[in-house]
């Protein structure tokens, strides 16, 4: 017999007798070395320069990194999903292009005199009548709804609820307003109206005309900052339930009652005073009204690159990190988000390459690994509520992700004190997942991990904030990590002389080490938690 022959049937003697398992789980610390501090800085340092624009969702320029990303899975030894590194994520931008407003013929100026609540379309010079409701209250002696024929009117109704002399609110006789009175109340106010068949809802502010002109003017440094669009999903249609919340002025509102001001406020005195409603004489004029809204189609991505696992590579872990930022603010200054998340998408890229080299080697993770940076986090986790939705691999046979999201730089508490990480997430839908990340972070790299954040109390909600909870609702176990906010958070300061490269590097090959273990561990990950 050939030594070659006796070599093949050695091994396959030895194959039966070890597991599998025990093959693929070599030892990890090389591949995780390949995990480096220069190697990240030299990623980030393009990925946020100022020639991408702060890579704005949509934009050409994020375009620009998606392909820098897809290039180095590429050469890392990643395959595309379905023939293609991108998963294309269907957005639409709605903004409104025309709002405007006239009284009897004289016209008001969005954001200028009025402004919204709410927004819905409407056709444009729609004349539209309105019925008056006082307070629009229905509790205790309010009954401003009773025998309202607002049918296919606009309600008109004061903003908030009365208050007595002493400043209490009249239907409690504390500081506590009702569900009326509180910041969302204009909301029971208009499903009230509806319910009787209303079109939409106008408030009468009750702030002074100087108050109601600081706010309107507050309200387009926002628009100037912000923008009037909501990037949304394509197939979502507008709700039902959309219509126009309008905010005017006394003054307007006396306009359309054909009363002064004076006698308006002085009605409104009467009914505080009478802790009722009290019925009006005045005689409304219709208004009339035009709401114009346009839908652009967004160009981006999710970024996707696969490594296959051997016997169990049905099982999928997924590392994620969101590559879009916020652009360039309305005064021209450019938000490169070096460390939101250009931090957490360059570590992704270098777990991509470590766990690719690992492969050429012969040391290919048991479970499959997709690596994936979304798009449209910053536009309320867009791109990863589009994967969870639209998923490359059946959710049911997702094991875990985990997702970085700002490391590298330090919060006020820990300057000087660099070796920490917050994480959250990990225990609360699988208890196995918190025991991978204490064991390989005791082991191999040594940070403080701090777990306040995880607290279902935390006013900061943090949990909700990344785009792991796209996974987590699903019922998949995730682990999130992140170094907490500071001065330059969605700020142009946000650049990457500012990043600690080292520490990118050390939460990089933690998450490197629980992916490792997690993809060759001979049992999946439990889920055995139910924590908020």
């Amino acid at each position: 017999m050939k030594k070659s022959t006796i070599y093949v049937l050695a091994l396959i003697l030895l194959a039966k007798i070890i597991p599998f398992g025990a093959l693929a789980q070599s030892n990890p610390v090389p591949y995780a070395y390949t995990i480096k501090a220069e190697d990240l800085k030299k990623h980030l340092t393009f990925i946020a320069s100022d020639s991408l624009k702060g890579r704005n969702t949509g934009s050409a320029e994020q375009k620009v990194a998606a392909n820098y990303i897809a290039d180095h899975f590429k050469k890392s030894g990643l395959a595309p999903v379905n023939g293609s590194y991108f998963q294309k994520v269907d957005l639409v931008n709605r903004s409104w292009t025309k709002v405007g407003l006239s009284i009897k013929g004289k016209s008001y100026d969005y954001l200028g005199q009025f402004m919204a609540n709410a927004l819905a379309p409407v056709v444009a010079n729609s004349k539209l009548p309105v019925v008056f409701a006082g307070y629009g209250v229905q509790q205790a002696g309010f009954a401003d709804y009773d025998k309202l024929a607002a049918k296919g009117k606009y309600v008109l109704a004061f903003e908030g609820e009365a208050k007595d002399a002493q400043g209490n609110y009249v239907l409690s006789g504390t500081k506590d307003p009702s569900a009326f009175g509180k910041g969302d109340g204009w909301k029971e106010k208009l499903k009230r109206s509806q319910a009787l068949g209303a079109k939409g809802l106008i408030l009468i502010s009750e702030k002074s005309e100087k108050d109601f002109g600081n706010q309107l003017r507050q309200r387009q440094v926002m628009m100037q900052r912000f923008g009037n669009e909501r990037m949304v999903f394509a197939d979502v249609a507008a709700s039902p339930n959309e219509a126009p919340v309008l905010l005017i002025s006394s003054a307007m509102a006396a306009e359309i009652l054909g009363t002064t001001e004076a006698d308006l406020l002085a009605y409104k005195a009467t009914v505080a005073a009478a802790k009722k409603s009290v019925p009006a004489k005045f005689k409304t004029s219709p208004i009339s009204l035009t709401i114009e809204r346009t839908e652009k189609p967004v160009d981006t991505y999710n970024v996707v690159g696969y490594l296959e696992g051997t016997d169990k590579k049905d099982e999928v872990v997924i590392l994620t990190a969101h590559y879009d930022h916020i652009g360039i603010s309305f005064d021209g200054k450019i938000n490169n988000g070096a460390n939101d998340d250009g931090s957490g998408t360059v570590t992704v890229m270098e777990l991509a390459e470590a766990f690719g080299k690992a492969a050429a080697e012969g040391k290919r993770p048991r479970r499959s690994i997709l690596f994936m940076t979304v798009t449209g986090e910053e536009k309320g986790l867009l791109g990863s509520e589009w994967y969870s939705n639209h998923p490359l691999f059946p959710l049911a046979n997702t094991v875990c992700d985990i997702n970085t999201d700002m490391t590298g730089r330090y919060d006020e508490e820990h300057m000087g004190k660099p070796d920490y990480i917050y994480e959250i997430g990990s225990d609360k839908l699988s208890s196995s997942l918190r025991e991978v990340l204490v064991e390989q972070n005791k082991k191999h790299v040594g940070l403080e991990l701090d777990f306040r954040f995880n607290d279902p109390n935390d006013p900061n909600r943090f949990y909700y904030r990344s785009d792991h909870y796209n996974f987590a609702k699903h019922g998949i176990p995730v682990a999130f990590f992140f170094n907490g906010v500071h001065e330059d958070y969605h700020q142009p300061g946000d650049d990457v002389e500012k990043i600690e490269f080292d520490q990118v590097q050390k939460v990089g090959r933690l998450v490197f080490y629980m992916a490792w273990e997690i993809s060759n561990r001979e049992e999946r990950l439990k889920v055995d938690s139910n924590k908020p």
